[in-house]
């Protein structure tokens, strides 16, 4: 045993506390009440990196605050850029969680609060595996930089903001980021593609107020039917999207990547069976992984209209909405997206209702090539901790600020997830396996010495992506 898995090892149950002092933090970036513990959060983050002797700092933004921090420079080395976010979802439903959101409970080997897995546990682990590396070497082998930030579940508006005007502060050879899963139990993946987002929301205005649908009905328009006839155009029953031009920009699948999704160890009944569910549905002609990973999608995010107390009440509702996003793959343009689904639904918009559709946020997707020197790194790094050799995946969530990176810092991008597909991100009872958060810092401990060895500029001219 090396003196940094001993240092490892001894040190696991304070490293699970510090990840339960910071889980205890309802930093909820969407929730204007939690404001003050959006701050106790990147107090926290700030504080921990600045034990590690790294020169942090936190940044004030119009939003919420960033953290960056940077370890001492080391001539002829490499530089990583690790990116994190310590804001949470909001909990609800909260009659859903088993134990309180910002309790942290363990039990059957995983911690369970609201952030555990997306992303606190993740990002801590590169917190840690630097610690370790202060405590038992002499010095980092490579040029460490870090980026925290507390806007990512609402956007990254303020971290986008910076790298337009400090992105030299972030320049890197390589980014860092753990905020997704493995491929299943035991089988460490790394990421190489995201889709992009573009997220609405649809206003539609009926009468100036709640009619009584008995005396109205079959005289005004109902925007709540207005609104379920709208959104149900969309897309056919087959899962196409029906927005004329929205597939223009589409690289069909080339058949070498869906050879290789295909031999990836993928169980659709358990899928399934796992999620609770008899079965599912999606376009026509693709895989269930070619659907999550690698096709565009739209879907239903929210509803509201009319009554929804007990029993019932008979009343033509004087408003409907919905929010609403499409999943974009490469080539995609948002805004492009944007124009087209605005004219769609005026098209169909009937009379008597006033529509507004709201443009939230829109990312386009992004691919790395699986040749770049600083994905081979993270492979034997993973292997190291792991046990076994990743396998390569594609993700059908989205992280914008990741396009951003690769736009603006001309870096590869390293998607390394340490959760499981079973983590409830973003729904009641999110959780993170303890053996992954502690295999997770033993990889982003070996990540360090193996990107080090690459020395300064070793990017190798790559094919082009596959998407």
């Amino acid at each position: 045993m090396t003196r940094m898995e001993q240092y490892l090892d001894e040190h696991r149950g304070r490293f699970e506390e510090e990840l339960c002092q910071l889980l205890r933090i309802p930093s909820i970036s969407a929730d204007p009440g939690c404001s003050q513990d959006i701050r106790r959060a990147a107090q926290w983050v700030a504080d921990r990196l600045g034990r590690l002797g790294l020169a942090a700092e936190i940044i004030e933004t119009s939003g919420h605050p960033l953290i960056y921090a940077e370890s001492e420079p080391v001539e002829a080395a490499p530089t990583a850029l690790v990116y994190g976010h310590y804001d949470v979802q909001p909990p609800d439903p909260l009659d859903r969680w088993i134990s309180p959101p910002f309790e942290p409970q363990i039990r059957d080997g995983s911690i369970y609060a609201r952030g555990a897995t997306d992303d606190k546990g993740q990002m801590l682990t590169h917190i840690l595996s630097v610690e370790a590396w202060r405590a038992t070497q002499e010095r980092l082998p490579l040029n460490l930089r870090f980026i925290i930030e507390g806007e990512e579940e609402v956007g990254s508006s303020a971290l986008a903001t910076f790298l337009d005007e400090h992105g030299d502060r972030l320049a890197c050879d390589c980014v860092v980021i753990s905020d997704g899963a493995q491929f299943g139990p035991g089988q460490p993946a790394i990421t190489y593609g995201l889709r992009g987002i573009a997220y609405y929301e649809l206003r539609l205005q009926g009468p100036r107020r709640d009619l009584h649908s008995g005396s109205f009905g079959g005289t005004v328009t109902n925007p709540a039917n207005a609104l379920t006839r709208m959104l149900a155009a969309l897309s056919d029953a087959e899962g196409r999207i029906q927005i004329p031009g929205f597939y223009d920009d589409v690289v069909p699948l080339s058949g070498e990547e869906r050879r290789r999704l295909a031999e990836l160890p993928f169980d659709e009944d358990r899928f399934y069976r796992q999620l609770g569910v008899s079965g599912g549905m999606g376009e026509a002609g693709y895989t269930v992984l070619e659907r999550r990973w690698a096709r565009p999608t739209y879907d239903i995010n929210g509803l509201t209209a009319g009554y929804q107390g007990d029993g019932a009440k008979t009343v033509i509702p004087a408003s409907a909405a919905a929010k609403f996003s499409f999943r974009l793959v490469p080539h995609q343009d948002p805004e492009k997206i944007s124009r087209g689904l605005e004219a769609f639904l005026r098209s169909l918009c009937p009379p008597g209702i006033q529509m507004e559709l709201v443009v939230h946020h829109g990312s386009p997707a992004t691919v790395v090539s699986l040749d770049s020197p600083y994905i081979q790194a993270a492979a034997r790094a993973i292997e190291a901790a792991f046990g076994r050799p990743p396998v390569y995946t594609r993700e059908g969530g989205s992280i914008p600020i990741v396009t951003a990176f690769h736009h603006k810092l001309k870096a590869d991008t390293l998607l390394l997830g340490w959760g499981q597909d079973d983590d409830n991100a973003h729904a009641p009872n999110e959780k993170l396996c303890l053996a992954d958060f502690h295999r997770g810092i033993r990889a982003s401990a070996r990540l360090w010495e193996e990107l080090g060895r690459l020395g300064k500029d070793s990017r190798q001219a790559s094919r082009p992506p596959a998407s």
